[in-house]
């Protein structure tokens, strides 16, 4: 039975996600790929975040995303590898990663104290996460910790982000949700990314999207507005439950008061990142 306030993993992982994804919609990123002879921005973040894997296919990536169109994944993998190899790929994200968070949060919080706590913090939660059926963040495990306090974060922030997500597409499969599905479901939520977003990076259409509402309607969970019914709003709160379940283990390991003072730190620090643009405008919403 779990020692922590009720959510409390879910609202520190909500804080500390944003400093590991930034980096995927950042100008730094794309321009260290671009320097490799990767322009293109959908294969620089396949590369990007299935390095850890090694140079994989497009099967193993499609099946790690879960949801992304295969053909997207295919259109890119395993050609980009021929390329830019794997290990320069992830030293090119953390190039970026540095660049990036000097940018956001600046020089004196990079240096402060309260980085060199929320480093150490987030690497003792990532002590209590589990490698099985998990294959982003074993990939991601047995790569080296970054000596710099704010790399050293960013890689727990990595650890943990992988962690979780790893674990939900489990409970999508559990609850019968498809590539699609899952995404159309979310967005109704009021907290996935807007249709377009979903076209234009995850490879899917208008059509794609009209016929997994469809199947949400016949199962009961959307309405004939687009709108998640009673039933979908149970079915997507039971998802998040239960992989808060999955996802116990980091935050157990780390115990309530180092929970309450990550999720403070790591808070101020993504707070500033979002408030310095660190993603884009109109990504998430219904519309």
């Amino acid at each position: 039975m779990t020692s922590l306030p009720e959510r409390a993993g879910r609202h520190c992982h909500g804080v500390v996600n944003p400093l590991h994804s930034a980096v995927y919609f950042a100008p730094d990123y794309h321009r260290e790929l671009t320097e490799l002879g990767l322009a293109d921005r959908g294969a620089s973040y396949f590369v990007g975040r299935a390095a850890a894997l090694g140079p994989v296919g497009a099967g193993v990536v499609t099946a790690a995303f879960y949801n992304f169109r295969h053909e997207l994944v295919a259109r890119h993998l395993p050609a980009a590898w021929q390329v830019v190899s794997p290990e320069d790929a992830l030293a090119a994200r953390l190039r970026a990663v540095d660049s990036l968070l000097r940018r956001l949060l600046g020089e004196e919080a990079l240096d402060s104290k309260e980085m060199v706590e929320a480093a150490e913090l987030a690497l003792r939660a990532t002590e209590g996460c589990s490698r099985a059926a998990r294959p982003l963040y074993a990939a991601h495990a047995d790569l080296p910790v970054p000596e710099a306090p704010h790399l050293a974060l960013w890689h727990a922030a990595t650890l943990l982000r992988e962690h979780r997500g790893d674990g939900h597409l489990t409970t999508l499969l559990d609850a019968e949700l498809d590539p699609v599905e899952a995404l159309v479901s979310h967005t109704a939520s009021g907290r996935g990314m807007t249709p377009a977003w979903i076209f234009r990076s995850r490879g899917w259409t208008a059509e794609d999207w009209a016929a997994a509402q469809d199947r949400l309607r016949t199962r009961g969970l959307l309405d004939a507005d687009g709108e998640l019914t009673d039933a979908g709003t149970e079915l997507r709160k039971e998802l998040e439950n239960e992989t808060d379940r999955l996802d116990q283990g980091p935050y157990e390991h780390l115990g309530a008061a180092g929970v309450a003072r990550l999720t403070e730190l790591a808070g101020a620090f993504t707070a500033t990142a979002l408030a310095a643009g660190a993603f884009p405008e109109g990504m998430i919403g219904k519309r």
